[in-house]
């Protein structure tokens, strides 16, 4: 039995910040050595950041990435590195894994499986590699794959186990969804059992765009058990010693031998377990990241939000405040003659509990001057969601003038449920930056507010408590327009992430009607969505990377 020393990188890298990205991979590779580690394995495409999506189509980008790849290997003396980059050959482009040692380039892995589902397309991108190798490290026979790799049991894994590999190295850009975390970790547990292998997973962590990565890299034994498990949403170093059997063949197709066996080191503190986030409390830390991220990486320290005073604005300051900073989210409150005055009240009780400073300025002089003006034109037409949707693009305009003017990200408030039924409004509360809960569901926006609180209460419960309402109109509820969220959602849900039929959502108990209701509703809206900005992905099927349906459709199955 050997015990081999392996430090998991776990880093928050941005697409295209080559240096940037090739810096943290170096830090990581400092404190391995420090540590006297065997190993250090970095995420996949660390160097570029990941996805990079149509940057990989240019061929300075390519090759400014090997060039930032070389400044890596030089630095890695002392150790093996594992670190993900663009690889180019042969006229191809690969995802790829560099085997480095002792500062020299021992070899490169070429991923097998190119995921080209959901939020991924990189079949688009790469060439499928073909290779399949194993490296003895420190007298232990060692495999390399790269993320998808893993997750079928006939990837090349199950060919790497028949070489003998005692350990396998996977690394990773594995987005965040809820409930990734559990569903991951069982089937790593079952894939060590199957090769009868340790696995290290190491994964990245950060937001990019709509996607977000929770990290939560992870060292499995061959018996299944978690050995060390980074924490979620969070920059961490790994170190975990791994007792591994000895199976280094040392000879033998497909066997590259890398350095000797280990020598005596410093002993290291127990490696880390970060226990599992519970259910809410990943979600909830999956949007602050997804929320820091976008703002900091795009070039915002400040952000605004329009607060009504009701549940979705309320969840949006709270999460942007512990993104940002309280200090950094300005709240503006915007009455109309419909606003009621707890509404108010709620909205300042918030701000005063996050610590943001909350302005207030009326939308009635700036409404009452859009309906004299187009009077004359609506020829005495009886008032409709016109008006209503005046006040949303009144509103609107007041936040982006802010924010033109001062900087901030406008981050907008609207839910999951909102956004499929087409209950929001374009250039209106629609208008903004960055869609923060645009894939929460509604009757998931007030669990979050409930977990919130539990870490200090900042939500007013008289938030949590009241009726949804828009306030465009005199007594307006939501529940004027669709039904009851909790019954709304489920049929969402089974629409439109599970891609079920009307027959088969009536068949789970739903009324006919409010089935078809609710599907026209979605296939309606769909040329609203794809003008909303963009929003942290947290189910398995976000509207735009996973959900890609024609705005023009005339396919009408009910």
């Amino acid at each position: 039995m050997i015990r081999l020393r392996v430090a998991l990188g776990q880093i928050n890298t941005t697409v295209g910040d080559l240096d940037g990205n090739a810096g943290k991979i170096l830090e990581s590779i400092r404190r391995a050595r420090e540590l006297d580690a065997d190993i250090v394995a970095l995420p996949e495409l660390a160097v570029t950041g990941y996805p990079p999506e149509d940057l990989v189509f240019r061929a300075q980008f390519v090759e400014d990435n090997r060039t930032a790849l070389r400044d890596v290997i030089a630095a890695s003396a002392g150790l093996t590195a594992i670190v993900g980059f663009v690889d180019a050959a042969g006229g191809a482009i690969y995802n790829a894994a560099a085997i480095i040692h002792d500062g020299e380039l021992v070899d490169v892995y070429h991923k097998h499986l190119l995921p080209n589902y959901g939020v991924f397309d990189e079949q688009r991108y790469f060439r499928a590699g073909t290779s399949t190798r194993v490296y003895g490290v420190g007298g232990v026979a060692v495999a390399i794959n790269v993320c998808e790799d893993i997750w079928r049991p006939d990837g090349p894994m199950a060919e790497q186990a028949a070489l003998g590999a005692g350990l396998v190295v996977n690394i990773n850009g594995s987005p965040y969804h809820r409930g990734k975390r559990a569903e991951r970790e069982a089937m790593l547990a079952e894939r060590a059992r199957q090769a009868g292998a340790a696995i290290v997973y190491v994964n990245v962590v950060g937001g990019q765009d709509e996607l977000v990565f929770d990290g939560g890299s992870i060292v499995v034994s061959p018996s299944g058990e978690i050995l060390a498990r980074a924490p979620q949403f969070e920059e961490a170093l790994v170190v975990c010693d791994i007792p591994v059997d000895d199976r280094d063949p040392g000879c033998g197709d497909g066997y590259i031998a890398v350095c000797g066996p280990a020598t005596d080191r410093r002993p290291i503190p127990p490696p880390i377990k970060a226990p599992a986030l519970d259910d809410m409390a990943e979600v909830y830390g999956a949007l602050v990241t997804g929320t820091r991220d976008y703002a900091l990486k795009s070039g915002f320290e400040k952000a605004i939000v329009a607060l009504s005073g009701g549940i979705d604005s309320s969840l949006v300051a709270a999460i942007a405040a512990d993104a940002l900073g309280a200090e950094n989210v300005l709240g503006i409150s915007m009455p109309s003659r419909y606003s009621s005055d707890a509404s108010a009240m709620d909205a300042q009780a918030l701000s005063a509990g996050l610590g943001m400073r909350l302005l207030s300025s009326s939308i009635e002089p700036a409404f009452s001057a859009y309906l004299d003006t187009l009077q004359p034109m609506f020829g005495g037409a009886e008032p409709d969601v016109t008006e209503e949707n005046l006040q949303a693009r009144v509103r609107g305009n007041i936040v982006m003038a802010l924010s033109n003017k001062f900087g901030y990200l406008a981050l907008t408030t609207g839910n999951k449920s909102e956004y499929a039924t087409g209950y929001a409004t374009l250039y209106g509360d629609m208008s903004g930056g960055f869609a923060v809960i645009k894939d929460v569901p509604k009757t998931m926006a007030y669990d979050l507010c409930r977990y919130r609180n539990t870490i200090s209460a900042v939500i007013p419960e008289s938030v949590i408590d009241k009726p949804p309402s828009a306030e465009l109109r005199p007594d307006q509820l939501d529940a004027d327009s669709l039904p009851p969220y909790e019954v709304l959602d489920p049929i969402l849900k089974a629409y439109v992430e599970d891609d079920m039929s009307l027959g088969d959502i009536v068949g789970l108990g739903h009324p006919p009607d409010t089935v078809s209701q609710v599907i026209s509703l979605v296939d309606r809206a769909e040329y609203k969505r794809r003008q909303a900005p963009p929003g942290v992905k947290i189910t398995e099927r976000n509207f735009g990377r996973d959900r890609r349906m024609p705005i023009i459709n005339r396919y009408r199955p009910y």
